[in-house]
């Protein structure tokens, strides 16, 4: 029963990113503190891990996660906020719960999946109790569906970690443009978002003093380490470039990674990668990753719940923006946010969040003409 319930076009990609993802993280292990232990080898246990979750959730299906779904975005809210009071600090943030023996533990990776699923049923109860809302009616549903993005958003903010709040609000935005609303409200919070950017973009380029008076160094620093990018500066973004350019053709070759740049095996694995194997390597991995893409979006040809398509769009759009991203950022044609390559860059939180996504998706790609509750 199991092997029917298995969709290759989506468990084959994911086998060869495990593949890709543990050569890679051991060929970054050059330059990788030995306190931090093997990498590669974490790797792979959070992947077994991730296989036994993936069969836990198909065995569960999603109405399960569903029912459950405020439940787990309630807890989401606490694991954030206990954060900032008892989380002890790294690089002066307070993203990582510490488990001994176990590592790390980072919340806002799980918030992604929580605020999908719990976005997707507020969704589906909307357009199950209004078929033809008024505007008054969608105003007051908008309102409460950014407030569950808004807190979320707030309290991960203050950790910081910027790079999960943009991935929260392109989960909000896709999932909101598949709910049906007016495309009106799209184009005024479009345009008051263009005006509140525009206003403290303009104070941040032409008077810093104020903008740090009015919204504090952290702010300032952050925006100035996103904007540095344009002047393609610093020791990542330089020797990441130097060593996918060295790269040429076909690469140093496996474990050959030239030179030195913080976070190889997380924000930067797709530089090691593209210098270990080069630039018909890094078309193969494209290609991967977009035959793997082009799978997801197919299913929404298939004839799934209103709840399943909503959570489908939150997953696809997240995973396209963290890919396109990522590998933006490290050949420079994108600011530097910290969003990690989804499947290859080391992680055991992030990694078992896409692997609760994996599961999520074999039941979409599963779901026949039942009558389901969502």
């Amino acid at each position: 029963m199991l092997r029917q319930k298995i969709s290759f076009k989506i468990i084959i990609p994911v086998i060869l990113f495990a593949i890709i993802s543990i050569v890679t993280i051991y060929s970054a292990s050059t330059y990788i503190s030995a306190g931090m232990g093997n990498l590669a080898l974490k790797q792979a246990i959070w992947y077994l891990a991730g296989i036994v979750v993936v069969i836990f959730i198909v065995k569960m299906g999603n109405n399960y996660l569903y029912d459950k779904a405020f439940l787990f975005y309630i807890f989401g809210i606490v694991s954030l906020l206990g954060l900032l009071l008892f989380a002890t600090p790294i690089n002066s943030s307070k993203c990582w719960y510490i488990v001994p023996g176990l590592g790390s533990i980072q919340p806002s990776e799980f918030m992604k999946i929580f605020l999908m699923l719990y976005l997707g049923v507020f969704i589906h109860d909307f357009r199950d109790k209004y078929t033809n809302p008024s505007i008054k009616e969608e105003l007051i549903f908008i309102i409460k569906s950014f407030v569950i993005f808004l807190i979320p958003a707030v309290l991960t903010f203050m950790q910081p970690d910027t790079g999960s709040v943009i991935i929260y609000l392109v989960i909000y935005l896709c999932m909101m443009f598949l709910s049906g609303i007016r495309a009106r409200w799209f184009i005024i919070a479009f345009g008051i978002i263009g005006a509140i950017l525009g206003t403290v973009l303009g104070i941040y380029f032409f008077n810093g003093d104020m903008f740090i008076k009015v919204f504090g160094t952290d702010l300032f620093y952050r925006l100035d380490r996103i904007f540095a990018w344009t002047s393609g500066s610093g020791l990542q973004l330089e020797n990441a470039l130097a060593s996918i350019g060295s790269g040429g053709l076909v690469g140093h070759g496996f474990n050959h990674t030239p030179l030195y740049f913080p976070e190889s095996g997380t924000d930067f694995i797709f530089a090691v990668f593209a210098s270990n194997f080069g630039f018909i390597g890094c078309l193969l991995l494209v290609g991967l990753i977009l035959y793997f893409d082009i799978n997801l979006i197919l299913l929404f040809k298939k004839k799934i719940q209103d709840t399943e398509k909503f959570v489908l769009a939150g997953i696809v759009g997240m995973l396209l923006f963290q890919q396109i991203q990522n590998i933006g950022m490290t050949i420079g044609l994108l600011p530097i946010t910290g969003i990690t390559l989804p499947f290859i860059s080391y992680g055991g939180s992030s990694l078992l969040s896409y692997m609760i996504l994996i599961g999520i998706l074999i039941n979409i790609s599963n779901e026949k003409d039942h009558k389901y509750k969502y």
